[in-house]
């Protein structure tokens, strides 16, 4: 049994521990936050970096859109991506394993593979499979089909689903068309002093130039116009100036025919390969300038001066098909820019190459390997 002073040493003790730690907390409360009594408001004295704040403009800044990541998409890297989807699915068409086989299943109607039974949740959500329902789909399969039986947790990288949708997209020898946001294609022309954009401003230059018919650029019209000015009476009165003039007339238009004297013709004369090289990195995802081998996309040696739509073993779109013609420069300059807008429907999903600079460069680049 404890006597009196062992007693009183041992709540002395404890009194002294409690009135230390009492003491920290108030230095540790003065030293964090400032503020007066009991009834000011308390504001934190230090602040401790979290980086919160960083985190939320990285999730402001969304990155390139699908369709940028698909106009770019690697179907090499595709390829290895769709490992992890081996163990239950297959490209052979009809041959199906745990899941769906997933040949041309870009495009094909959900739930439509035969021969195979689907838990239905899938056709609640979308009817085809289209590149931007697929990747919402693989980036979170019981998020975007509640009920699904598939067992994958997801993709969660846009690349990766980008490009496995793109190696998916070429097993039928049709690659499907994904168009860009609205607001990005506006956004992508800046606008000039006055408020109008470049191209209205194209526009209107181009307004002053004499219009010209189809498959004439502005300078055969230029020649047209003044072809059909009145000429003085000397000239008019000396009949081999007059023939002679008509022969020139004649040698531009099928030199501007061509494609050989036009003004986009002298850029690519005058390009530099090795930017064009460079610019490449973009198209050699689906194509290859090897003689004969064709890719998502038919080869492109030899490019220039060949028929459109006429390399042997690949299937073209009908788009591109119905076209006549070869491949000038002129013709692979309005393609480069807008495939969609120079044969609607084909299946190229490339958005453009917006500077002419480049186009001219690539096609120079192209030309340089094939001669």
């Amino acid at each position: 049994m404890f006597d009196t002073m062992t007693f009183t040493k041992v709540m002395g003790s404890f009194c002294g521990a409690l009135l230390i730690f009492l003491l920290g907390g108030w230095a540790a409360e003065s030293l964090y936050h400032v503020g007066g009594g009991h009834g000011d408001d308390h504001q934190q004295a230090y602040v401790i970096d979290t980086g919160e704040d960083d985190s939320a403009e990285e999730e402001a800044d969304t990155g390139p859109s699908f369709a940028e990541l698909y106009a770019s998409a690697d179907t090499g890297k595709g390829e290895r991506v769709f490992n992890k989807c081996r163990a239950c699915h297959q490209l052979d068409e009809g041959a199906h394993g745990t899941g769906p086989s997933l040949y041309g299943v870009v495009g094909k109607d959900v739930g439509s593979a035969d021969g195979f039974g689907y838990s239905g949740s899938l056709k609640a959500v979308a009817d085809v499979w289209t590149p931007q329902e697929l990747d919402a789909f693989l980036e979170n399969p019981s998020g975007y089909a509640p009920g699904t039986t598939m067992g994958f947790a997801g993709l969660s990288k846009p690349e990766d689903r980008a490009n496995v949708i793109a190696y998916l997209d070429m097993t039928d020898g049709d690659m499907t068309e994904v168009a860009a946001p609205a607001e990005e294609e506006a956004a992508a022309e800046p606008a000039t002093e006055e408020g109008a954009t470049e191209e209205a401003a194209t526009e209107d230059a181009a307004a002053q130039e004499p219009m010209a018919e189809d498959g004439q650029d502005a300078e055969t019209a230029a020649q047209e116009v003044t072809a059909e000015e009145p000429v003085s009476d000397e000239v008019a009165a000396t009949p081999a100036a007059e023939a002679e003039a008509e022969d020139v007339t004649e040698d531009a238009t099928a030199e501007t025919d061509a494609g050989a004297g036009s003004e986009f013709a002298q850029m690519v004369a005058a390009a530099d390969p090795a930017d064009g090289e460079n610019l490449w990195r973009r198209c050699q995802a689906c194509h290859k300038l090897e003689e004969g081998a064709n890719g998502v996309g038919p080869h492109l040696y030899g490019i220039v001066g060949r028929d459109i739509a006429n390399v042997e073993g690949f299937r073209y779109s009908k788009a591109l098909e119905e076209l006549d013609g070869a491949w000038t420069v002129d013709e692979l300059d309005a393609w480069l820019e807008d495939p969609r807008g120079y044969a609607p429907g084909n299946k190229m999903s490339y958005s453009g190459m917006r500077k002419a600079e480049d186009r001219a460069a690539l096609i120079a680049y192209m030309q340089s390997v094939s001669n």
